[in-house]
């Protein structure tokens, strides 16, 4: 059986594959420096970028397509801070325009976000749909990010959609997995990755996800705003592969009474 360190358990996500299943942001870093060594410590090959807040003045995002190795990173734009469906295509396609000037010119990915609830940052369904449909129309490979709605899940992925991203807990709320039930329904009938974005806040919780068997998580809040950033990114690179690894393993099944690990019979 394949597993996920010696490279043969890849994933794929429309018409790339990748070793890491640790996808990481680049958001509220207190420097590029540390920045780096975090993502280079998680092993991460998709790197998520916010196109709305490229050429913000603050110190975490200043010079961002200068500070990373594009040739190492897959960048995915996003469309954070996009309130509808219209200007979240709008944002989509200058993603895509950032993408080739970094030199990934047949990069056609886009995280698809469209929040217009400001207190608990929780996606629109109804423009995230529309924005989907549309932006796969122009080719683009939509990530979309979503509450952990099955039936809105579905929709998205025969409508086109490459991936599922529904959410374990309100953005950077770090309450780890609260929807599980319904993301175990994703997971169940999904026939695209399943990635589990946002509210991962330990590297146990990023554990928990994979051996739900989610294909992937995404991670930022909780890496660069640990104390020591570079250290939970590593943390969060071995969690990913440990609960990927025991759930391809299979777990043991869980029962009401006790049942001795020492064998009954030939007891002297």
């Amino acid at each position: 059986m394949a597993t996920s360190n010696n490279r043969q358990d890849l994933l794929t996500i429309g018409k790339k594959s990748f070793r890491s299943r640790l996808l990481t942001g680049t958001g509220k870093y207190i420097n590029s420096n540390i920045m780096n060594e975090s993502l280079i410590n998680s092993e991460s090959e998709i790197v998520t970028v916010a196109v709305r807040r490229i050429k913000a003045l603050e110190p975490n995002h200043k010079g961002l397509m200068e500070d990373l190795n594009w040739k190492k990173f897959w960048m995915l734009p996003n469309t954070a801070g996009c309130e509808n469906a219209d200007e979240s295509i709008r944002v989509a396609r200058l993603g895509r325009e950032l993408a080739k000037l970094s030199g990934q010119e047949d990069n056609n990915f886009i995280k698809l976000e469209v929040i217009p609830d400001k207190n608990y940052l929780l996606p629109d369904p109804f423009e995230t749909l529309k924005a989907a449909e549309k932006l796969i129309q122009e080719n683009f490979e939509v990530l979309p990010y979503i509450n952990a709605d099955p039936l809105l899940a579905k929709k998205l992925e025969e409508v086109g959609c490459c991936t599922v991203m529904p959410l374990g807990s309100p953005i950077g709320s770090a309450q780890g997995i609260r929807n599980k039930a319904n993301i175990a329904i994703i997971i169940e009938n999904a026939n695209v990755p399943v990635v589990i974005d946002a509210g991962i806040g330990v590297a146990s919780e990023a554990a928990e996800a994979m051996e739900m068997g989610a294909d992937a998580v995404l991670i930022n809040s909780a890496i660069a705003l640990a104390k020591n950033p570079p250290l939970m990114a590593n943390a969060m690179n071995h969690a990913v592969l440990a609960g990927r690894e025991a759930f391809l393993a299979g777990r043991l099944k869980k029962q009401l009474i006790a049942s001795p690990s020492s064998p009954e019979n030939g007891i002297l």
